[in-house]
């Protein structure tokens, strides 16, 4: 049988898994940038934390549309229980951070200490979670892993 095929990818490459990597280092940086106000008390920290903030939640969609597009367009992935709880808890890391970023919007740098940074590290610790049942998918049930064998590479020969 072959593996689940990812319906979004281009010329055969999922792009769910091309995506994901930006919401994860925007998030991950605001978590770092909400630590590194709470220490430092500069408000560029905390200016810097609401547009990586804002870039990760951007990001984000566009990962969810093209998982989304997975779910829906192969019923092997529908039937993993794995792809569930990784779908489920990204929706929850995204409204978590979606939440975190009003209140930045509204309340400006005083809403980063306590509670921007304890949303920003819940949301990380969901995303640790997420992420693990998202390579689960990958390396227990082979979503989007191509079942074409790899083509030996061959040294090229030597002109004289």
């Amino acid at each position: 049988m072959t593996n689940p095929r990812s319906t979004a990818s281009v010329a055969g490459h999922p792009i769910h898994p091309m995506l994901v990597a930006f919401p994860m280092a925007f998030f991950v940086a605001t978590l770092a940038c909400d630590i590194t106000f709470w220490q430092s008390g500069d408000t560029y920290w905390a200016t810097t934390a609401q547009w990586v903030l804002g870039a990760g939640l951007v990001m984000a969609v566009l990962a969810a549309l093209a998982g989304a597009i997975d779910v829906l367009g192969e019923r092997r992935i529908r039937a993993l229980s794995d792809a569930w709880w990784h779908a489920g808890g990204n929706v929850l890391m995204v409204l978590i951070q979606l939440v975190s970023w009003y209140l930045r919007y509204t309340e400006g740098p005083a809403a980063v200490v306590p509670t921007g940074l304890i949303l920003s590290l819940v949301a990380v610790g969901i995303m640790l979670f997420t992420g693990w049942k998202g390579r689960q998918m990958v390396h227990r049930h082979h979503v989007g892993v191509s079942d074409e064998q790899d083509i030996p590479y061959r040294e090229p020969r030597p002109t004289a």
